[in-house]
């Protein structure tokens, strides 16, 4: 006969509870616990306007999924009291194993939220022998409690980028506290509206338009938009990997079109387009070669130039030096001779205050981009998500940094 005192400390389980009986079925793996309350005992209301403890009125048979006990699915039974409030009122006590979802303990909660943050939620159910609805209902409820608990009244700097829930449509734009690597607000879109959103919700988490200075976003008409109108002291810093890009599009279109009359060029497309200091050893060989040629290749002079827009990022000191060098880099790409350079130079141009803000606020989308594929990769591991509900719950799981234990005091000993 199973000990009642092993799980009633096991389970902290506290007068008036008792453990009433415990039954143990090795066919199905199954454990359950039946829980009581000593006779006669009284309740507290979570409801201020009815101080003081309160007699039972009638009881509700209640059923919870708690931990597995080593291979044992275990669940706790009880008939949860209902307590009188008096002029007719009643209210069901919740006992203190309950969990924030029906139907699961706090302990049980704690070990899904922890484990969904390392596995998809198809496998985390397929492991529980929970649906991955009801997986996917707890989530929700416990980032939307955590979140309700952060403070966003020290943000300053924020980063801005969309990433797709599916294949090139379906934008979802992040928004992240570059300081401190985590997402603080993530919606759906990518127009200008996204800012005006974050702002509306900046201020239910106790902050304040104004208190936002730099703000790092790629060229998006939509979000030099959204960011002039709704935050009105924010500097906005042109991501300078977004510009990179841009200028890296455009070496690999000079590329294209040369291809095709220089064989040397063929499937060097990588070659081309990555930094010295990540190339294999065998692509380092393939742009030796491109250097090398006698054909002063249209290719390679977009590389150089490409290289020289990188250096000034790290070689400019000041606003002045960074703009002199600019101005440098603006003409040699303007008088080229290669119309895609030509085209991004123009662009960089009629942007060029957000360009060179870079020297003063230093910021720039690299922490937003490696949250952004943490994303990606689970969601690659999930094959993709149903829809905006469920990859908002998850980029807020991964990447929100909520503290859970502010809700579920049993969540930092779980794992």
């Amino acid at each position: 006969m199973l000990s009642n005192q092993i799980f009633t400390v096991a389970l902290g389980i506290n007068d008036p509870w008792f453990i009433q009986d415990i039954t143990l079925d090795n066919e199905t793996k199954r454990l359950d616990i039946h829980v009581s309350f000593r006779r006669g005992a009284m309740f507290e209301s979570v409801n201020k306007g009815f101080p003081g403890n309160h007699k039972v009125y009638d009881s509700k048979q209640k059923t919870w999924r708690h931990l597995n006990f080593f291979e044992y699915e275990c669940y706790l039974h009880c008939r949860a009291p209902r307590i009188d409030l008096g002029d007719g009122k009643t209210e069901l006590v919740k006992p203190p194993w309950a969990g924030l979802v029906d139907g699961f303990t706090l302990l049980f909660e704690a070990f899904v939220v922890q484990l969904s943050m390392v596995a998809p939620v198809k496998s985390v159910s397929e492991l529980t022998h929970v649906t991955d609805t009801r997986i996917w209902r707890l989530l929700e409820k416990y980032v939307i409690g955590a979140r309700a608990q952060e403070d966003y009244s020290d943000v300053v700097k924020i980063g801005i980028d969309e990433t797709s829930l599916k294949k090139n449509h379906n934008y979802i734009t992040l928004f992240v506290d570059l300081e401190e690597k985590r997402t603080v607000f993530v919606t759906d879109g990518k127009d200008h509206e996204t800012v005006e959103r974050f702002a509306a919700d900046l201020r239910r988490h106790g902050g304040e338009e104004e208190q936002i200075e730099f703000v790092s976003a790629d060229m998006s008409p939509a979000f030099i938009k959204g960011v002039n109108e709704n935050l009105p002291k924010a500097e906005i810093t042109f991501d300078k990997f977004h510009v990179i890009k841009g200028i890296n599009d455009a070496v690999n279109q000079v590329r294209i079109e040369e291809v095709c009359s220089q064989p040397v060029l063929r499937k060097k497309r990588f070659v081309v387009l990555k930094n010295n200091a990540n190339l294999t050893d065998n692509q380092r060989i393939a742009l030796e070669e491109i250097k090398l040629s006698s054909l002063n290749l249209k290719t390679y002079r977009a590389l150089r130039i490409r290289e020289a827009f990188q250096e000034i990022y790290q070689i400019a000191e000041t606003k002045d030096d960074f703009e002199k060098l600019l101005r440098k880099w603006y003409y040699w790409a303007t008088h080229s001779r290669l119309e895609p350079i030509k085209k991004v130079a123009r662009t960089i141009k009629s942007h060029w205050d957000g360009i060179v803000a870079w020297i003063k606020s230093r910021v720039n989308n690299g922490i937003l981009e490696g949250l952004n594929s943490v994303l990606q990769a689970t969601k690659a591991k999930a094959r993709g998500y149903r829809n905006f509900k469920y990859f908002r719950i998850i980029a807020y799981l991964l990447t929100g940094k909520f503290d859970y234990s502010k809700i579920n005091k049993h969540y930092v000993n779980v794992i």
